[in-house]
């Protein structure tokens, strides 16, 4: 039976509602662990580098687990497969925050990552396939949801961590539980009832041959490329920015905060994103976006007791970035499926590059004890993501024949 127009627009309201809410899940798990790595070192044991290896351990799932998704998405449907995933997010949630072995905490990282993997990859595609007119639009909304939720994370788990609970300090593992979880209820609930009611829950996407050519096009390697390198640069300071914060002689829980206006700043980032996107201009985003992450890189080189300032800067750069790489998975591909395989394909490229920006990025600093090197990398980065852009932003499809 065919849905009436205001049907048709009450389904499209709820859906915009439940893709919120997926997005204001996605990061908080991830964003909330940096702030507490000397409370993790301390109470654990592990090194510096260990916890920089933590770190990058959903990294390195979303990179081996990206490529399922497609798979998932078109055996079990999108929103199936996103429900799916939700609820092992949940899972891992739980597991990470057990008290007892650090067994827990490396099982619990590493089931976030995989179901991180599952949604990271086909919310592109879910915004191609409900809102195709609005693709910028939605996926700025979405990319701001990220940071700001991820930024209140970054910023309430210290002083959650040192809340009384019968006399003693809550802790690091109470802190995650409650900054990773306290939303998670309501997006499986939302997402699961929206999609039933609109009666898409057991849709599955249509079989489509050669989907495997995306692994050999160039148009997809330039998109995963401008995804790696944009991530790689948010994970390496969503870990460590808090570190370099201590070091110019503020507080744990200031340090916090500097993590959160970094990341509230990326929504600033994320929804100024569609205002740039409008005719010829747009093809020169991608490959300008850097440029602002690199006065914030060279300001934290060269005058680190402004890391409030530079972190700021540095938020406007990831905010944009993030919401021009997903943007740029939904405009080079000409239909959803096709965006789930580019979307698969360049998370799991990008997510490989990613992963190693924490470790290298922490390791450059165990071996100098200092930060020049490791933002001399994140310089260097940005460079190089600069000269992707500029290709990454031509108007070209993949999976044509050029």
């Amino acid at each position: 039976m065919t849905d009436t127009a205001a049907d048709r627009r009450t389904n499209i309201a709820l859906l915009l509602v439940a893709v919120c809410l997926v997005a204001a899940n996605m990061r908080p798990t991830i964003t909330a662990l940096g702030p507490l790595l000397d409370q993790i070192g301390a109470d654990t044991g592990l090194s510096v580098a260990t916890l920089g290896v933590l770190a990058a351990v959903p990294l390195a799932a979303w990179a081996l687990f990206s490529p399922v998704a497609h798979t998932l998405s078109r055996r079990y449907g999108q929103p199936r497969a996103l429900l799916g995933s939700l609820i092992v997010l949940a899972a891992g949630t739980l597991v990470r925050s057990i008290p007892g072995p650090v067994a827990s905490l490396w099982i619990g990282t590493a089931l976030i990552g995989m179901a991180l993997a599952i949604v990271n990859v086909l919310m592109p595609a879910v915004v191609k396939r409900e809102f195709p007119g609005r693709i910028a639009g939605v996926t700025a909304l979405y990319s701001a949801l990220l940071g700001g939720f991820g930024a209140i994370s970054s910023g309430v788990v210290v002083p959650i961590s040192h809340l009384e609970i019968g006399g003693d300090p809550a802790g690091w593992r109470f802190a995650l539980l409650i900054t990773g979880g306290v939303l998670l209820p309501f997006g499986i609930g939302v997402w699961w009832w929206t999609h039933r009611r609109s009666g898409h829950i057991h849709v599955r996407s249509p079989e489509h041959h050669g989907r495997t050519g995306i692994w050999t096009d160039p148009v997809a390697w330039l998109v995963a490329a401008f995804m790696g390198l944009q991530s790689a640069t948010f994970y390496m300071l969503v870990t460590w920015l808090a570190a370099i914060s201590m070091s110019t002689g503020r507080s744990e829980v200031v340090a916090g905060f500097d993590v959160m206006v970094y990341q509230l700043f990326s929504i600033v980032g994320s929804l100024l994103l569609p205002l740039t996107l409008r005719g010829r201009v747009q093809r020169v985003v991608p490959a300008l976006i850097p440029f602002v992450g690199m006065i914030g890189a060279v300001g934290l080189m060269v005058a680190p007791s402004g890391v409030l300032l530079w972190g700021a800067i540095l938020g406007l750069f990831g905010g944009a970035s993030l919401a021009m790489a997903l943007t740029l998975v939904s405009q080079r591909a000409r239909d959803h499926d096709a965006s789930a395989a580019l979307s698969g394909m360049s998370q799991s490229v990008g997510y490989f590059i990613a992963a190693f920006g924490p470790i290298v990025f922490g390791g450059l600093h165990s071996l100098t004890g200092g930060w020049t090197a490791p933002l001399t990398l994140l310089l260097a980065v940005l460079v190089v993501l600069a000269v992707v852009g500029v290709f990454a932003g031509r108007d070209r499809f993949v999976l044509e024949k050029r």
